[in-house]
């Protein structure tokens, strides 16, 4: 993207486009994703019943900034496109949204629409007896500024947390 802004009448040429898409890209803060879960992260997950996963909503949405260099301004706005969700016993999920939060609107034994795992065995004998969860959301910026549009893929927050899951077993007796 080697361009540099229109000169000023008469004048030298500004700065390249592409510093003052750097400055504004770097002065992007992206919110850090908060992990959410039902059953609740506080809980105790269990093999074989769903557990839902979202990103808490307001982690996920865009974000705006504008930097102007010289007299050259633009503005770049990052939007979360998918989360990539890695459970801690080798299974991973791609979520195209934050996820979808459970609630009693749902059956309690039902998976989520869009962002679900099922745990097909216990976390006992893990470090600290849980799965390492962790999420990684990646976001594109759009910018545009300099009389250009462009796009600067690839920017990634991520997050991880512990979740304990265990087994239950059970007994009939006649």
């Amino acid at each position: 993207m080697k361009q540099t802004a229109k000169p000023k009448s008469g004048g030298e040429p500004q700065v390249p486009l592409e510093t003052v898409v750097q400055r504004a890209v770097q002065r992007l803060t992206l919110p850090d994703p908060v992990i959410r879960t039902s059953p609740d992260t506080e809980f105790v997950q269990v093999v074989h019943v769903p557990t839902w996963m979202w990103v808490e909503r307001s982690t996920w949405g865009p974000v705006s900034v504008t930097a102007a260099v010289e007299g050259v301004s633009v503005t770049a706005t990052a939007r979360p496109r998918r989360a990539v969700w890695s459970m801690g016993e080798g299974g991973r999920v791609v979520c195209r949204g934050p996820g979808t939060p459970y609630s009693s609107a749902y059956d309690p034994g039902a998976s989520s629409p869009d962002c679900g795992y099922t745990y097909r065995r216990a976390s006992v004998g893990r470090s600290g007896g849980a799965f390492t969860v962790s999420v990684e959301v990646f976001w594109d910026v759009e910018w545009q500024g300099g009389g250009q549009t462009g796009v600067v893929p690839g920017q990634v927050k991520r997050a991880q947390r512990q979740l304990v899951v265990d087994e239950v077993q059970a007994v009939a007796v006649r």
